[in-house]
């Protein structure tokens, strides 16, 4: 919205608000408020520190205007770095206690002695609704955050500063086609928002006001050359985009002098790594966030730094510690039903890891009880059990991820099924002369195996024994080697009414998705009476 190029940390804090607004329009659970009690907390974070950065820019401006002399236009000049703290200060007073009220109507704390705990009222949405809109806390809001633009653009005479509460058609980052259009700031924020997701909102309004009071700062430190100034003290010190990261991701800090010099041309390393420095002094910390060890689903993790100058013909080096958490990333499965596997048989999954996006690269080395094998499309992936329960270890780009866990079944036996034709014969009526040519004996599987693994339920009969049953004492046996019979042996002289026909499936095959056979268990006999 201001001139003048973005820091890493405000590109960052505009990309976290873009994902908020996305967020808005998902029905939240429990893990979904925690993460926006994470972005809250980062946002709040990174608002601290660019304020302490905005009042280092203010004394610095006051020091250059006392060693210049305090002349008449560069005491003009610290008015108005004065009257830009003081402005924002209001803002970021009005917004505080803005904070203060939405938390004690909805509840407070869940820890009261702790004010970093989850909201108890995280989820709430009807109370929040009539604060912002009805009571017209939003519009409230949205006039004072737009007065403090205006005040700057006098200031500073600079038409820079637009307004940064918008209504929705105003706001560029809204199509012009997407059903928000019609919204006013107060609805398109606090409609419909989750209690914690509406404190984050607020958080991005303050981190907006403050990234204007620093870009006003800056040119009013221009002015006065506030840039050149003497120090006294060296501080290590380092500025992370983000404090907590999904593993998989990358980390991302600048590590540097708290006052630095281009005289000073430092050595800068983290973990041991050389750093490469800018013409700044600075040096780019950027590592691969790894998983495991999550507590609550948050691991911590820690790096150190060394930056090291040339101090009176002497090496200097100063250390800093550095940390930051690591996310758990969730990987989901597309086929969700598919909560169990079958053994030896190739079970299609469809994996994928939404924090990671385009850059999820899944391998799945050190999984056990099962042969797994990647299909032809990223996440795609046939898990072949070979024990009771199946552990699949998920990693992308080698980061461990997750590790999923399957309890394994046996395959589902199939059905007998004697068919005339398409008729299906009902043991119970029997056959009644004269009699059908044949009959066709099939294995027909069971009906969830067939719908999850198609490829591996199919069965041909190998083997069947037809018997005629009379007075329990077998009197014709005939053996086929499929499951087509011929009956052409009933029409003889040798059957006799009341006779069962005992239909005996002696093999069963089944061909799995690699085409290989595997005999099954002997079926039951099927008792089948006869009517002359």
């Amino acid at each position: 919205m201001a001139g003048g190029k973005e820091t890493p940390r405000q590109k960052l804090i505009g990309i976290m608000y873009l994902i908020l607004l996305a967020l808005l329009a998902l029905q939240v659970s429990s893990a979904i408020m925690e993460k926006f009690k994470f972005l809250d907390d980062s946002l709040k974070r990174a608002n601290d520190l660019t304020n302490g950065n905005n009042h280092a820019v203010y004394l610095s401006i006051e020091n250059a205007v006392k060693e210049r002399g305090s002349g008449k236009n560069d005491v003009e000049i610290l008015d108005k770095a004065k009257k830009v703290r003081v402005e924002a200060a209001k803002i970021k007073q009005y917004i505080d206690s803005l904070r203060k009220e939405i938390v004690e109507a909805t509840g407070g704390y869940e820890n009261p002695n702790d004010q970093n705990s989850m909201y108890k009222g995280a989820k709430e949405e009807n109370l929040i609704e009539e604060l912002m809109i009805g009571k017209k806390r939003g519009l409230e809001l949205k006039k004072e955050i737009n007065q403090f633009c205006s005040d700057l653009r006098n200031i500073t005479r600079k038409r820079d500063y637009v307004d940064i509460a918008l209504d929705a058609k105003d706001d560029p980052r809204i199509s012009s086609s997407s059903d928000q259009k019609a919204k006013d700031f107060s609805e398109l924020n606090f409609a419909q928002t989750p209690m914690v997701a509406a404190m984050a909102v607020l958080s991005n309004m303050e981190s907006e006001v403050l990234k204007y009071e620093a870009a006003a700062l800056n040119d009013l430190s221009s002015a006065v050359d506030a840039s050149r100034f003497k120090f006294d003290q060296i501080e290590a010190t380092y500025r992370a985009e983000s404090n907590t990261v999904v593993a998989g991701t990358k980390y991302r800090a600048e590590v540097f002098l708290g006052a630095s010099s281009s005289t000073l041309n430092p050595i800068i390393t983290a973990n041991g790594q050389m750093l490469k420095v800018d013409k700044m002094g600075k040096g780019i910390v950027e590592m691969t966030a790894q998983g495991g060890g999550y507590i609550d689903g948050i691991a911590k993790r820690k790096w150190q730094g060394k930056i090291t100058i040339k101090q009176n013909g002497k090496d200097t080096t100063f250390i800093i510690n550095g940390e930051y958490k690591v996310a758990k990333p969730y990987v989901s499965v597309q086929a969700a039903a598919q909560t169990v596997l079958y053994k030896n048989c190739g079970n299609e999954l469809k994996l994928s890891c939404p924090p990671l996006g385009a850059d999820f690269k899944p391998s799945y080395t050190g999984s056990t009880g099962a042969k797994v094998l990647s299909g032809n499309e990223i996440g795609k992936v046939t898990v072949v059990p070979n024990s009771p329960q199946v552990k699949l270890k998920i990693y992308s780009n080698g980061n461990f991820l997750d590790e999923m866990s399957y309890n394994v079944l046996l395959v589902p036996l199939p059905t007998v099924k004697i068919y005339n034709g398409n008729q299906e014969v009902d043991p119970k009526l029997g056959l009644k002369a004269p009699f059908p040519a044949r009959l066709k004996v099939v294995a027909e599987p069971e009906y969830n195996f067939a719908k999850l693994n198609p490829r591996d339920a199919r069965y041909n009969i190998a083997q069947v024994e037809v018997s005629v049953i009379r007075r329990r004492s077998r009197k014709l046996t005939m053996t086929f080697n499929s499951g087509n019979i011929d009956l052409s042996f009933l029409n003889g002289p040798g059957v006799m009414d009341g006779d069962i026909l005992l239909i005996d499936v002696q093999k069963v095959q089944r061909a799995n998705f690699e085409n290989q056979i595997e005999d099954i268990k002997m079926l039951a006999a099927k008792p089948i009476s006869i009517t002359k």
